[in-house]
């Protein structure tokens, strides 16, 4: 092969290694389940930060975890939406709407982020109600519940979160007393015990401005009237 032929190979292989590597860089990636949409104004992006930290919540944030689907297709959400069970999203009893929830399945190690469009579960043993796509996402649709760890990976930043002390014990055995009958009327109730001084704070946290006064007046009617109102 004389010179000039084995220049014209080379260029022919050079081209042909070029083509390879741009139908490489081409390929598209099998998509899998979309991303929950935020709807949040240009100026106040979402962030992988959650803005309030976990332990600010007053959320359980280990649990069972429950789907639903069916009957509720196509009705309205807590938050006015239409209810699509295809769609990555669940119910929480106080997350803002719009929050965004990695939810983790620990027994097969898969997890999905889903949005908090409606309230629930009715269960008092669940913490999380998910779409059929969720439950799905993470292996779950066929049992009907699973032991799952969530994780708040965004919180709409318009919302602030206050705690309710509802009363104070210098002993715990009186604070639970009280927060078991919170919890039976449906409140998410806690106790706060400082290491000093020797105090049991019964508390309602994650509570959302716009939802203090009905709180406040829940409370009234169950006998406790004068309650402190915390930003923490």
């Amino acid at each position: 092969m004389s010179r000039a032929q084995r220049a014209v190979a080379q260029a022919v292989d050079a081209q042909a290694a070029d083509a390879r590597e741009d139908s490489r860089s081409a390929e598209v990636p099998t998509p899998g389940l979309p991303l929950p949409s935020i709807e949040t104004a240009a100026t106040d992006p979402p962030t992988s930060t959650p803005i309030a930290r976990d332990e600010e919540l007053g959320i359980d944030l280990e649990g069972m975890a429950s789907w639903y689907g069916g009957k509720f297709q196509g009705r309205q959400t807590a938050n006015g939406e239409v209810f699509d069970t295809n769609e990555l999203t669940a119910a929480h009893r106080t997350l803002p709407f719009g929050t965004l929830v990695r939810v983790h399945n620990p027994r097969n190690s898969s997890s999905v982020v889903v949005r908090i469009n409606d309230r629930g579960p009715f269960v008092d043993t669940r913490i999380i109600d998910l779409s059929r796509a969720g439950a799905d996402a993470i292996g779950m649709t066929g049992d009907g519940v699973a032991l799952v760890r969530l994780e708040v990976m965004y919180v709409p930043s318009n919302h602030q979160f206050h705690t309710i002390q509802v009363a104070s014990f210098g002993s715990r055995s009186s604070a639970s007393r009280l927060r078991d009958k919170l919890r039976e009327a449906g409140l998410e109730a806690a106790i706060e015990s400082p290491a000093e001084p020797a105090v049991h704070r019964v508390v309602i946290q994650g509570v959302l401005l716009d939802d203090i006064d009905n709180l406040r007046a829940d409370l009234t009617q169950l006998g406790y009237a004068n309650v402190l109102v915390r930003r923490r």
